[in-house]
């Protein structure tokens, strides 16, 4: 790859970290806002772990989760972000890091959680990245090991926030937020379709997903390309 196209690839991924980069802006406040949403949306029990996901790909969801990890770790709480999108992951790119141990690594318990899990530019963030593609990725985020890790990373982190995949792709998102405390779903102005909104809400409700809330990407809200609304 040429120089300048890394350079490119670079400052893209600095720019889609702004609440890192940039923790000033007006969306790094928009995420903290977010953030705030999802912490008031149960009151019930605390919130220990949360899934973001979209109906379909190219929507903006992995941009938000890794911000809102950001601005859940600036917080001061022990932050572990996993890239559970074992088919098409992205977080390694976004944070600079190699990809060769990651989650599928330890839910086939080749290496333990402590092996796998990564440092990240952010205070009290750590990275858990894919890892190698697996054959079987449902099979794999609704296994025994999946369990084990959940109540594993419970104990050693304050929040854990899921990048997962579509909803409407695979049925990934389904199990694995059949596992965890809550979904944030993604849907971007001017992209995503009523009915394909709709079709991943119903999709998780079967699958007995609390939904938190939604985030709308690139709505022109006050000059601000994030919106958060209740289900």
């Amino acid at each position: 790859m040429a120089r300048k196209d890394k350079e490119k690839i670079f400052q893209l991924q600095n720019r889609s970290l702004i609440s890192l980069t940039n923790p000033k802006s007006s969306i790094a406040e928009q995420f903290r806002t977010v953030r705030t949403s999802i912490q008031f949306s149960s009151v019930d029990k605390d919130l220990q772990s949360v899934v973001v996901t979209s109906p379909n790909p190219e929507e903006g969801k992995s941009t938000i989760t890794a911000n809102l990890a950001v601005v859940f770790a600036q917080q001061g709480k022990r932050v572990l972000l996993i890239d559970s999108d074992l088919r098409k992951p992205t977080v390694h790119y976004t944070f600079h890091k190699e990809n060769h141990v990651g989650l599928s690594n330890v839910l086939t318990r080749q290496v333990t959680l402590q092996e796998a899990v990564k440092t990240s530019r952010q205070e009290n963030l750590w990275i858990l990245t894919s890892g190698p593609i697996p054959p079987n990725p449902s099979e794999l985020l609704g296994s025994k090991g999946m369990n084990d890790l959940l109540d594993e990373v419970k104990n050693e982190y304050d929040f854990v926030i899921f990048d997962s995949p579509p909803v409407l792709a695979v049925t990934d998102t389904q199990v694995l937020s059949n596992l965890t405390d809550g979904v944030v779903l993604v849907i971007s102005s001017g992209n995503t379709k009523i009915d394909s909104a709709k079709k991943a809400k119903e999709l998780l409700e079967s699958a007995k997903a609390k939904i938190l809330g939604v985030v709308h990407n690139n709505k022109k809200e006050q000059d601000t390309p994030y919106y958060y609304g209740e289900k």
